[in-house]
This record gives C-alpha cells, structure tokens and sequence, in this order.
C-alpha cells in the first residue's frame, strides 16, 4: 500500500499573528501544485492565535496545506478556562491537533489516559491526531526503547476501532533528539517505527497498520532528511526548528517526492 508522505511543521511557542503571515504566505508561495499536490501532505501546526491568520492565507492561495492545533483539551466545552476544545479548531478549519507531544508530557504532566482521551475526541469529530510517542535518554540506554514507545502507543489507541485508528498519524520522537542537534540514526529510527507499526496491527489490523503513516520527529533537518526518509516505515517529519524557516520547511517538503 502507497502511503503518502506527511510533512509537519510544529512552529511551537512562536511567531506572532503578523510573523505567522508571512512565514505562511512564504511557503505557500514556493508551492509547487503539479508536484505537490497529491504527493506529499503539509500541515502547519501552529499555535492557537496563528491558525486562522494561516488558514486564511492559504485558503485565499488555494494551495493544498492544511493546518493543525499543537494541542486540546477532550470535553466540548464548560468551565475549562485556558483549554481549547476540539469544536473550536474544527471550525477553524484545522484537519488535526498534536496529542501528547514530549513537551506536554514532561513540562505539563499529561499522561497517557489524557492522551488517549484527546485522541477519542479527535476521532469522534472526524478530525485526525497526530500522535507522539518517544523514549528520553534513559530508556535508550535501559535497552527499553521498544517496549516503552509501544506501550505509549497501545495506550493512545486503546478503546478505538480499526476505523478510528486510521484516522491517526503517529510520530515518533526521541525525546533525547527534540532541539538538540541530536539525531536518531536512520536504522535506529526505523526500527521504533517498525515496531509501531506492528502495534498498530495488533490494536486494528494489518491493512490499517500498513496504511499508518508514522513521522520522525526528532531534529529532522535538510542534512538527514533524506536518509530518514529512505527507510521503510518512516513517511515524513514532524518538524521543529527546520519548520520556522520557508527555506528549510520547503527542502523537507521536496525531500518526501
């Protein structure tokens, strides 16, 4: 089964409204329509203030990159002051959210039920999640690795049909290679997301697994991209820093052709 590639940026806390402008507005003009379009899927995942400023500027472009929240919170709504709910951003027009992302984990204390409710809250609006999943430092040198991020992901999925899953995107992100120049080697990343996927088959089904787009997360850049994106089970990027700059995004972008 032909997966096709996903590139995400996770602009993270940056860029205000008017940077948000123009950093979209630059991508979108360097799209490439006749080679794009139905080879590669783009996501912006900005933060909640840029989404309608950015989903504005490529609607008016017509180019086909969608946006995503890098978070939600799972009620529909009430007394949840600060959150955002997954309502709200549909109507923006966002196609996913972030779930779970290393930074949520370590540094706002979500866990994996609160992933897996997200995840549940997502699918139920018809909307997709882009999944996190990854080891720190520790685990690595435990020799823990696998069993760690598939637990992870066991636990994001758990409670969703094969249908529901499909409308996932999972990425894996060693937390020890998030914005440290540090990378996992291509085989060392390849082989988590083997195992992920055989995840993915024992929570659905093959063809569902097969069809799992699953992205590198963890400081993909224009100097590695191409031998992560060699491997068999990696289908993308779910990109930090290398996604704040048009120039780089777009080297990423052109990579998954």
């Amino acid at each position: 089964m032909a997966r096709t590639p996903m590139m995400a940026g996770n602009w993270k806390m940056n860029n205000t409204i008017a940077e948000a402008v123009v950093l979209t507005q630059e991508i979108s003009n360097q799209y490439e329509k006749k080679e794009w379009d139905e080879a590669v899927e783009i996501v912006l995942c900005t933060p909640f203030t840029d989404l309608k400023p950015a989903k504005t500027v490529l609607d008016f472009d017509k180019v086909k990159i969608k946006v995503a929240a890098q978070n939600v919170y799972w009620e529909p709504s009430g007394a949840f002051t600060g959150e955002i709910s997954v309502p709200m951003i549909k109507e923006i027009g966002c196609a996913y959210s972030i779930v779970g992302h290393s930074e949520r984990r370590e540094l706002f204390g979500e866990t994996d039920e609160m992933v897996n409710k997200k995840v549940k809250a997502l699918v139920a609006e018809g909307m997709g999640a882009i999944v996190c999943c990854g080891e720190s430092l520790a685990v690595r040198d435990e020799g823990t690795t696998l069993e760690y991020v598939t637990a992870q992901v066991r636990a994001a999925l758990a409670g969703l049909d094969a249908a529901e899953i499909a409308q996932c995107v999972i990425a894996y992100e060693p937390i020890w290679a998030i914005g440290t120049g540090r990378t996992a080697t291509p085989e060392q990343a390849d082989e988590v997301c083997a195992a992920i996927r055989e995840t993915v088959a024992e929570a659905a089904d093959a063809e569902t697994a097969e069809g799992m787009r699953i992205l590198y997360g963890g400081s993909m850049n224009p100097g590695n991209v191409d031998g992560l994106m060699a491997m068999e089970n990696i289908d993308g990027g779910l990109v930090g820093g290398a996604s704040l700059k048009a120039e780089t995004f777009v080297q990423l972008i052109k990579a998954c052709l």
